[in-house]
């Protein structure tokens, strides 16, 4: 048999051509998702932050050489949206989520996450509501829960303001009735007294009989709003008009008070993370950010957050591959079988629920405009 040897190297050198080509295309992206409140005041930064962690990462060379690819999607605080935007980046294909900003939407979109044949992580970056520790297997949160923002302000109204009598009006939904519930049971427990604790609903509370009764006893050395940034403004209003002077404290949902001026100076609230943190961590992120969003300003907790859980999953992404499965199984690990995650917020080490139950819960004050780290931590 006679063998054409030209045909035959003709037909090598394809396939060697073949073989070169096949290698040198790169795999594509690695997708992971962005949900939550994006347009909103409190979730523009959480976008911000999550642009500029992939973005960074993307210029370190990605992940094995693979690029991230951020798909976003706004849940505009709404369940139902929620759920859409869940399902969506659930059929997108991405690795991993990270979101949803506010409990309700990471409870409604988590049976989402957790469900089908191929479940994907979700890492809430501040839902604290206690509920979430058990919303399923594939949802993971590294911020505390409620019930650390309450022990952590009971600690410090009783340990370190040294305040024994005190009141309590909360916002009569699962968030303000679970901080009301650790404080109540932290403060009592540590000696102190509340005179009254007392509900309210809607932006704006009608708390007038309840400040008055407090203004008729007498003694109340401290008052915690158990809600909401507007709320506290005008129960902060209604109180000051009645002379009544004594501090207010209230949980994570004061965020952005400072904002109300000279009204809430003094005010201390509880918070996973202040930007004025002097931690090395902090501080580059702080210069990054404001490089890259120079009229945003300061970034919030959702942000600082945010902007960790990207740099979590690249750690996870690297160790086991882009596979949800294999995402899931790697996260889990963190800070026990895999090593801690050390951030801007603080050591992300998660729990068997997905929680982080040793992260840190500091004091703010409002003084001149700014939320500062209350002395005594």
């Amino acid at each position: 048999m006679c063998v054409d040897l030209r045909s035959s190297h003709k037909l090598l050198a394809v396939a060697t051509w073949m073989v070169i080509s096949a290698c040198s295309v790169s795999p594509g992206p690695i997708k992971i998702g962005l949900a939550g409140s994006l347009s909103d005041p409190v979730g523009v930064p959480m976008k911000y932050a999550a642009e500029l962690a992939v973005q960074e990462i993307n210029a370190q060379g990605g992940i094995e050489g693979r690029p991230l690819e951020l798909v976003e999607r706004d849940d505009y605080a709404d369940p139902d949206s929620a759920v859409f935007v869940a399902t969506d980046l659930y059929e997108a294909g991405v690795s991993a989520v990270i979101g949803h900003l506010f409990s309700g939407m990471t409870l409604a979109a988590a049976p989402v996450y957790n469900g089908g044949p191929d479940p994907v992580a979700a890492i809430s970056p501040s839902s604290s509501s206690p509920d979430v520790a058990s919303a399923g297997d594939y949802t993971f949160r590294i911020c505390p829960s409620d019930l650390a923002h309450g022990t952590a302000l009971a600690k410090w109204v009783h340990d370190t303001l040294r305040l024994e009598r005190g009141a309590v009006l909360y916002l009569n939904d699962q968030y303000g009735r679970g901080v009301r519930q650790t404080f109540a049971r932290d403060f009592i427990r540590r000696g102190g007294v509340l005179q009254s604790i007392d509900p309210y609903l809607g932006d704006t509370p009608q708390v007038g009989p309840y400040l008055d009764r407090l203004a008729k006893i007498g003694g109340t050395g401290f008052v915690v709003v158990a809600g909401n940034r507007g709320e506290a403004e005008e129960i902060l209003r209604q109180a000051r008009k009645r002379g009544l002077t004594m501090p207010i404290l209230g949980g994570d949902g004061l965020e952005g008070i400072e904002a109300a001026g000279p009204l809430a100076e003094g005010v201390y609230l509880s918070s996973a993370y202040l930007p004025t943190l002097a931690t090395a961590a902090n501080k580059a992120f702080i210069q990054a950010y404001r490089r890259k969003f120079p009229s945003a300003g300061l970034p919030n907790q959702p942000a600082a957050a945010t902007y960790d859980a990207v740099y979590l999953l690249r750690d996870v992404l690297t160790r086991a591959g882009s596979r949800r499965d294999a995402v899931r199984r790697e996260l889990a690990r963190v800070g026990t079988l895999a090593p801690a995650f050390h951030g801007v917020t603080g050591t992300v080490s998660f729990d068997s629920k997905g929680d982080v139950p040793n992260q840190s819960v500091y004091i703010g004050v409002v003084r001149d405009g700014v939320v500062r780290l209350a002395g005594g931590q």
